[in-house]
């Protein structure tokens, strides 16, 4: 047995608004959509480098789950992104993106931020130092 890969699916109220800032905001590339042509969207994938994130509407994903039918959206999920290049990306989304904990260095040695999304999602961008 042998785990290949991670990729978070996280409960969003509005799919089309959470593209629109991952792509305008983060700079991500949406790679697939339900449904396909872009109307009453349910699901999306998206990408940048190699991190891949879907993200899904609410009572869509509650249908798939139904033990998940009392969480919030955001509910204090963090996601750790490792990338090189962190303080061109940090002085990229400093204007733009939410930035709850400015750039920092850690004594786990990495180089690092924390920004909150429209979701209420934290997503922290490091380097090793």
């Amino acid at each position: 047995m042998k785990l290949e890969k991670l990729t978070p699916n996280l409960m969003v109220e509005d799919v089309q608004q959470t593209i629109n800032y991952y792509h305008g905001v983060l700079a991500f590339e949406t790679i697939d959509t339900v449904p396909e042509n872009g109307e009453d969207l349910v699901w999306a994938r998206m990408k940048k480098g190699d991190v891949e994130i879907m993200f899904q509407e609410e009572d869509s994903l509650k249908a798939d789950i139904p033990e998940i039918r009392h969480e919030k959206i955001g509910g204090g999920t963090t996601l750790f992104i490792q990338m090189t290049g962190v303080q061109e990306y940090y002085d990229y989304l400093y204007s733009s993106a939410d930035v709850v904990v400015q750039m920092k260095e850690t004594f786990y040695g990495m180089r690092e931020f924390t920004i909150r999304d429209i979701n209420g999602y934290y997503l922290t961008f490091a380097e090793p130092i």
